[in-house]
């Protein structure tokens, strides 16, 4: 098995899903979402060994990318996003005052490499693809292993989607980022930015955003 997922910590104010996943031969680890809380995150890291080769935001929203600058002096390890997320990460300061009545000083973490659609992420023999899914975001992702789990970062969630209604967010376009990139995956588990797990096969008969109400049979 190429993918373990070590970790999942819920973290920050905003209940981030941070996942730390891995290749077990080699220890080698991916950080997806590093959202806030970098000492419980490094805690985990350390207690399980591994050396974090990459960081990989699924969108640049703060809630998303506020322990990254720590973490990577803890663990060098670079950030990747995708290129259309750069206006939204440089709105950061600005977004935190709609979610803050007094929001903490922070500033947009550095990114070392932009994602594109098709991009690999890789950790020793673990392979995540790059899905470009814009819509709650430009420059939204979600990270596929071949033939096994997604995860969706904020474009999909069990029995709902992402907001649309911040900067660069469109509804149109989230809806046919899930069903023309998502969908088509095949069944396979499903590790949301937020909320619990889920499947492909559940949202397409459950959500209300994206499913179609009823069993689903086709492919």
């Amino acid at each position: 098995m190429a993918l373990k997922i070590y970790e999942h910590l819920v973290v920050g104010p905003l209940a981030c899903n941070c996942y730390l996943v891995g290749d077990p031969d080699t220890k080698k680890a991916i950080l997806i979402d590093p959202g806030d809380d970098h000492s419980n995150i490094a805690e985990a890291v350390a207690r399980h060994q591994l050396e974090v080769v990459a960081m990989v935001a699924t969108h640049a929203h703060f809630d998303h990318v506020l322990a990254a600058e720590e973490l990577r002096k803890l663990t060098g390890a670079p950030l990747y996003l995708h290129g259309d997320d750069t206006e939204v990460l440089e709105w950061l300061p600005e977004s935190m005052s709609l979610f803050f009545n007094n929001p903490p000083s922070a500033s947009p973490p550095l990114v070392d490499a932009h994602l594109t659609d098709g991009d690999e992420v890789t950790a020793g023999e673990l392979r995540l693809e790059v899905i470009h899914t814009p819509g709650h975001s430009p420059g939204s992702i979600c990270l596929a292993e071949p033939d096994g789990v997604l995860f969706s970062g904020d474009t999909l969630f069990a029995a709902g989607i992402g907001r649309t209604d911040l900067l660069g967010g469109d509804f149109g376009q989230i809806v046919t980022s899930i069903q023309d990139r998502l969908f088509p995956l095949g069944d396979r588990d499903v590790y949301p930015g937020h909320g619990p797990a889920t499947s492909i096969d559940r949202e397409k008969i459950i959500n209300p955003f994206v499913g179609t109400g009823k069993r689903y049979y086709g492919a």
